[in-house]
């Protein structure tokens, strides 16, 4: 399987190693990420103006290149997933919004929504499955607790992103599972982190983490594991010590014996 991927601006920086260890867990798994050439940012944002075109337009080229090769493009952050995902629905269901933008862009053909766009975890358990992922741990996480947590960016609005059930998500509970850990249920993990308002309301996006962090930790978490580069940030910056936060696919790595292999190397 070979997918088109946009890795997204964060994954360059300051989340790494949510880029690189998903990279070699695909390999592990069978599926391949092929780059998308000259990819922009997707601005991190979807902008909510009805007449808005110009920031989208990174987004459908990166949408557009993806059909061009016939193939499905994968996202991993939650912020580019939810921008890139909203913004293909818009060109699928939005006249005005698709006019607009394919006049502006003077494509060979018009885009029209026609890429199907899925994050990392919808390619685990719907085209890998859940159960071959389980067949290829090597070291299973025996014994961790571990809490998931969405934020909001993947779940919501729910029928365009149609990730899962935005009030009972269970994909990284499955996923939790697959690598032989227990999943943790708590209270706040489908909350927003506050991560957007984490610099002009710092107290009060302070108070957020705090609630999710100590929520986890009160349900017997020992550790968060996210998506989302921001909602890291902001976890690790303005929550508490109760939890330690990971990139799923560092432990995704670690179960599958990537991690250790490339840091031995």
């Amino acid at each position: 399987m070979k997918y088109s991927y946009y890795p997204g601006c964060t994954l360059r920086t300051k989340a790494k190693e949510l880029d690189k260890y998903a990279r070699e867990s695909a390999k592990v798994l069978g599926f391949e990420l092929e780059e998308v050439e000259d990819w922009q940012c997707c601005g991190g944002v979807y902008p909510l103006g009805t007449d808005e075109i110009a920031t989208k337009l990174s987004s459908i080229r990166t949408l557009n290149a993806a059909k061009e090769k016939k193939q499905d493009l994968v996202t991993i952050c939650s912020a580019c997933h939810h921008v890139i995902k909203r913004v293909n629905d818009d060109m699928k269901n939005v006249e005005d919004i698709r006019t607009k933008a394919n006049n502006y862009m003077k494509l060979e053909e018009p885009y029209a929504g026609e890429t199907t766009v899925l994050h990392y975890l919808e390619v685990l358990r719907g085209r890998v499955g859940f159960d071959k992922v389980k067949e290829k741990v090597v070291h299973p996480l025996t014994g961790k607790k571990i809490g998931a947590y969405y934020g909001c960016l993947l779940l919501r609005p729910g029928k365009i992103m149609a990730f899962d059930d935005p009030e009972n998500p269970v994909i990284m509970e499955d996923f939790i599972r697959a690598l032989g850990a227990e999943p943790v249920i708590y209270p706040y993990r489908n909350e927003c982190c506050g991560g957007y308002i984490s610099l002009k309301e710092k107290e009060m996006a302070q108070n957020m983490c705090e609630k999710i962090m100590d929520s986890a930790s009160g349900f017997g978490a020992d550790m968060l594991i996210t998506a989302c580069p921001l909602c890291k940030y902001n976890l690790c910056k303005n929550g508490t010590d109760s939890v330690p936060v990971y990139y799923f696919t560092e432990l995704l790595a670690e179960a599958l014996g990537v991690k250790e292999k490339k840091e031995e190397d």
